[in-house]
């Protein structure tokens, strides 16, 4: 094995652990190449579904990844870590050392070789340096953020619904800053909670004492989604009474309230940030990769690095141009998977002395879910070019099978047609959220 062409994959999200996948099997499988899995963390979730987590309406031990499992199914090695180095002239990735939860040293500090590297490190909330936002915001960036959202939401209904019980004062102010397809889905799922959670023994808190209020400083929530969509999000929050503050930048945060621009305060007991990304700042020190003001990797069309061939780059964390467009590709997960697929039919050619496969970026279109209410979203046509506007049960069914499909390119058709039928199973027996 320590013969064989070595690529190494640094990030487990969508696009890099479908990379893995493919590679493990079409190469890994056939003693082709060695493939290398490296995260911090040690399993997979789907982060377009973090926010389901946060609420409670996914249970994130039924949706997760083992990634020491996964790798040997699928002829992959994992090494656990945080990438925080580069050797470029020894070809080394540098790994972080590895501490346990009372930040005592497990693993020390490693080097891992490669042949081939591919940085697929996913992004990061970009607060923009608002003051207060790090200090006395929430965030959704990982699965350990969401499940402490989770526990954070729970104590907060319980503690209003003893508050409530005791008489005093029992109102929740919770906001969403920042309006784009996390906030939007998440004030959602927590309209969804606070009318769940009383079925389950929290009957003196009601829905009404429980106010949501999303802000976003563009003049329309989704603002990088069609207006018509835009329109129907807005229209669908104000029916499940949420609040929606559009033109109001936040300049300040501090416990308990918010000030806005112009100067006006608002009350928030929880507040959430989800106002845009950034990829990790130490990728903008790692040696002789050029990167932009938002720490994303330059990479060509090909998805190699600008400077160093044997270096690629994809996902959030990348900077890849769009043939006859000024603007590079956005940071979608449908753009993470196109990326996976053209990236491993490069990869393949490498090794047969092939040529890199450039990347074009193809819009299907966007889907908005409001938890168990409904979805809306636009469909792109291949041949016309042009979008249809789908709502209800349809989109509803277009939104599953985008995570099905993620299923499939890690798992095969039978293995997630018997995770779907599972996942029908454990919803009719366990309550409809997560309550611990």
């Amino acid at each position: 094995m320590d013969n064989l062409h070595h690529i190494v994959v640094v990030g487990g999200g969508a696009g890099g652990l479908e990379l893995v996948t493919r590679l493990g099997n079409k190469l890994g499988k056939k003693h082709k190449a060695r493939i290398t899995l490296v995260d911090a963390g040690l399993t997979h979730v789907w982060k377009p579904l973090l926010h389901e987590v946060a609420s409670g309406s996914l249970d994130a031990n039924a949706n997760e990844i083992n990634y020491r499992a996964h790798a040997r199914k699928h002829h992959y090695e994992f090494q656990l870590g945080r990438m925080n180095g580069l050797d470029r002239d020894a070809k080394e990735v540098v790994i972080a050392p590895f501490l346990d939860g009372d930040e005592q040293e497990v693993v020390p500090e490693r080097r891992i070789g490669y042949d081939t590297l591919v940085i697929a490190v996913g992004s990061n909330a970009n607060d923009f340096g608002t003051p207060g936002a790090k200090e006395h915001c929430l965030f959704l960036d990982s699965l350990k953020q969401a499940r402490r959202f989770h526990n954070l939401m729970l104590n907060a209904f319980l503690r209003k619904n003893h508050e409530a019980n005791s008489g005093n004062g029992h109102e929740l102010p919770i906001t969403i800053i920042g309006a784009g397809a996390t906030g939007v889905e998440l004030a959602a799922e927590l309209r969804l909670a606070s009318r769940e959670l009383p079925v389950y023994g929290m009957n003196k808190l009601r829905p009404e004492d429980v106010s949501i209020t999303v802000i976003e400083a563009a003049e329309r929530i989704l603002p990088a989604l069609p207006a018509r969509l835009s329109a129907a999000a807005t229209r669908e929050l104000e029916h499940q009474n949420v609040r929606v503050m559009t033109g109001q930048p936040v300049s300040e945060i501090h416990e308990g309230t918010l000030v806005m621009k112009d100067g006006t305060e608002l009350a928030s007991e929880m507040t959430i940030w989800a106002a845009g990304i950034k990829a990790p700042e130490f990728l903008s020190e790692l040696e002789g990769l050029e990167t932009n003001r938002g720490n994303q990797i330059k990479v060509r069309q090909t998805l190699e690095s600008t400077t160093d061939a044997d270096i690629f780059a994809f996902g959030d964390c990348a900077e890849c141009p769009q043939p006859d467009s000024d603007r590079p590709v956005p940071p979608r997960a449908q753009a993470a998977h196109q990326q996976a697929d053209v990236l491993f039919k490069t990869l393949r050619n490498r090794l047969e002395g092939g040529d890199a496969v450039p990347f074009v970026y193809n819009d299907h279109g966007s889907l908005i879910n409001f938890s168990r209410y409904t979805t809306v979203g636009n469909l792109m046509g291949n041949l016309s070019g042009r979008s249809m506007y789908i709502e209800g049960k349809v989109a509803r069914l277009f939104y599953v099978s985008l995570y099905r499909m993620h299923q499939v390119a890690l798992h095969g058709f039978l293995r997630t047609s018997i995770i779907w039928l599972m996942d029908r199973i454990t919803r009719a027996m366990h309550p409809r959220l997560k309550l611990h």
